[in-house]
């Protein structure tokens, strides 16, 4: 398992913030791993942001999420990649585009969401897994973040606002400040699709509310 440790936030009272630079994980990322937001002709089959079919087993979940920048403005040429458990507590190795759930998921913003920014992902409720210095995780999605201005792509964990006791005991959960888990919680909302839960979580990359990012 990979010793996260947790990436300090720059101090937005003390540090003066200037633009970042423009990367080449900007809006070139899309050419080759999500051609249909780059205008390009897809291939056969494209890893994408329905890792669930609907005969997979366990509780499929709609995942809708916003990456914002220092100003609160919506990175529109992210990509982020998803790698979670089944809703077993266990990590699909062997991904197919045959299989009923994979646990790695790729999405952009106009991958299927209309709203400027928003990405989605189409998948299961995963199920808790073992720590070696504690009790079981909380239920979690692990995300990567590409994006313009970011050379080295962000680590972050998902955990649900409505898996309140798993979180409380969670010993990963357990090592960030209490102060900054909020910016770990994806909440769930009102809507729903096709009777099936929709969550929504933001990615702050920098500012008061930056989300916590993990090295490893």
């Amino acid at each position: 398992m990979p010793q996260y440790t947790l990436r300090q936030p720059l101090d937005p009272d003390s540090v003066f913030l200037p633009e970042s630079p423009s990367q080449t994980a900007g809006p070139y990322v899309h050419i080759g791993l999500a051609l249909n937001v780059a205008g390009l002709p897809e291939r056969d089959h494209e890893i994408a942001n329905v890792m669930a079919g609907t005969n997979a087993e366990g509780q499929r979940i709609h995942l809708r999420g916003l990456v914002l920048d220092g100003n609160d403005i919506p990175v529109d040429d992210v990509l982020v990649e998803t790698w979670q458990a089944d809703a077993n507590g266990r990590y699909v190795t062997d991904f197919s585009f045959d299989n009923a759930f994979n646990s790695f998921g790729r999405a952009a913003p106009g991958m299927g969401v209309d709203q400027d920014g928003w990405w989605s992902f189409t998948t299961l409720k995963p199920g808790r897994l073992p720590h070696p210095d504690g009790p079981e995780m909380a239920p979690h999605i692990n995300l990567m973040i590409f994006a313009r201005g970011i050379n080295i792509h962000l680590h972050t964990r998902m955990v649900f606002d409505d898996e309140g006791e798993a979180n409380a005991t969670c010993p990963f959960l357990s090592r960030v400040p209490a102060e900054r888990r909020p910016t770990l919680i994806a909440k769930r909302v009102e809507d729903s699709e096709n009777g099936e839960p929709v969550y929504e979580f933001v990615i702050r990359l920098q500012g008061r509310d930056e989300t916590v990012f993990f090295d490893f």
